[in-house]
């Protein structure tokens, strides 16, 4: 099992970077696929990126290819999401997510295990 806790959302301008981290508990981080979620009020929650176990493959939402991107650090149990030019569409709350084993996947429903969700508010 794993527990997940994001950080690093805000308040910021359209335009502006962020950069969201989602911290692992336990020993086995690199066993786990891994996904970032997003869900605006009143929407249902949306795939937005994902990367495999060792981090050889990512794959991202039509909506932020080009200015999203995931990356991991197993030795530091972490998974990263920089987000770059920031548009208030954007706006939402963030959740990581995992999944044992190499596929991550867009399912919402691949995945077991998720964190708290982290606010990120881009004002126009």
């Amino acid at each position: 099992q794993v527990q997940l806790v994001e950080s690093g959302g805000g308040l910021v301008q359209t335009g502006d970077s962020l950069r969201l981290s989602c911290a692992a508990s336990g020993r086995t981080f690199s066993s786990y696929a891994m996904g970032w979620f997003r869900q605006a009020p009143g929407k249902e929650r949306d795939f937005v990126a994902h990367i495999t176990r060792v981090g050889t493959s990512t794959y991202y939402a039509d909506s932020v290819k080009g200015r999203f991107t995931i990356s991991r650090d197993n030795v530091k149990n972490t998974v990263y999401l920089q987000m770059n030019s920031l548009k208030p569409e954007d706006t939402a709350v963030y959740y990581c997510a995992a999944r044992l084993g190499n596929y991550a996947t867009t399912n919402i429903n691949d995945y077991p295990y998720w964190g708290q969700g982290t606010q990120v508010t881009v004002s126009s």
